[in-house]
């Protein structure tokens, strides 16, 4: 069995750790260098960091915090938000980014998948998904979950992988933030179709639903979640203890 990943993220708006539901009603969390340390301290296996209202507002991603959260942590660090060109994969990986997630950009231009995985290695390059049922279809959603693109999520994310994406992260909008568990129905379609490593992300409500998804979906490799830990519901060192017994194996 593939060593599972538990991966903390931090939705950064405004320099601020930020949490809603289903993508909207924002609230603020905590300073992004201080959770970051946190979090590398305390047994994640990585960090992802997403400027969640840069691809909105077409600006550029905030470097100079992004370069004090690398700094300070000593896990792998995925980087997201704003991510047009392959100039923001260099700025981003020179700020001390170890993966570069890509989503709104990769939907205007798919071939910046190709180039950045040519020039970085497919490994550095994350897609990012925000998917959401339209009339029982799995649907890609732009800009932070704001814009239905209307494309099928499935086709797009077998056409990104065989562009060279080398990760994907599902992220379920239909079940974010509601703490009632992953959306496995979502992610079994995803795994089915891909070779890759595939993060579930959206829904995670207790150390249950990482067992859960874990023995029911053994080809996911990582469950990322931002609410449970970010408010102490569940702490990383115990839940991969759980994890353990119920012997699913971690990262050490």
């Amino acid at each position: 069995m593939i060593t599972k990943r538990i991966i903390p993220c931090l939705d950064v708006r405004d320099g601020r750790v930020v949490k809603g539901i289903n993508f909207e009603g924002l609230s603020d969390v905590s300073s992004p260098v201080s959770l970051g340390k946190y979090y590398s301290d305390n047994g994640a296996d990585e960090l992802v960091f997403y400027d969640i209202t840069a691809s909105a507002e077409g600006r550029g991603l905030f470097t100079d915090i992004l370069k004090e959260v690398a700094s300070t942590i000593f896990i792998p660090l995925t980087v997201g938000g704003g991510i047009n060109t392959l100039d923001d994969f260099d700025r981003v990986l020179k700020c001390g980014a170890d993966k570069v997630s890509v989503n709104s950009g990769a939907i205007r231009n798919p071939e910046l998948i190709r180039e950045a995985a040519q020039k970085y290695g497919d490994q550095c390059v994350v897609l990012s998904v925000d998917v959401k049922r339209v009339d029982g279809k799995f649907t890609v959603f732009a800009k932070g979950g704001r814009e239905n693109t209307g494309m099928d999520a499935l086709e797009w994310i077998k056409k990104c992988v065989d562009l060279g994406a080398g990760e994907v992260v599902v992220n379920s909008i239909d079940t974010d933030g509601v703490k009632e568990g992953f959306d496995l129905e979502m992610l079994e379609a995803v795994c089915n179709i891909v070779s890759v490593p595939v993060i579930a992300s959206g829904g995670a409500g207790g150390v249950e639903d990482f067992i859960t998804l874990f023995h029911s979906l053994p080809k996911v490799d990582a469950g990322l979640a931002a609410s449970i830990f970010h408010f102490g519901e569940v702490a990383i060192p115990d839940l991969k203890a759980k994890l353990a017994e119920e012997n699913i194996i971690m990262r050490r």
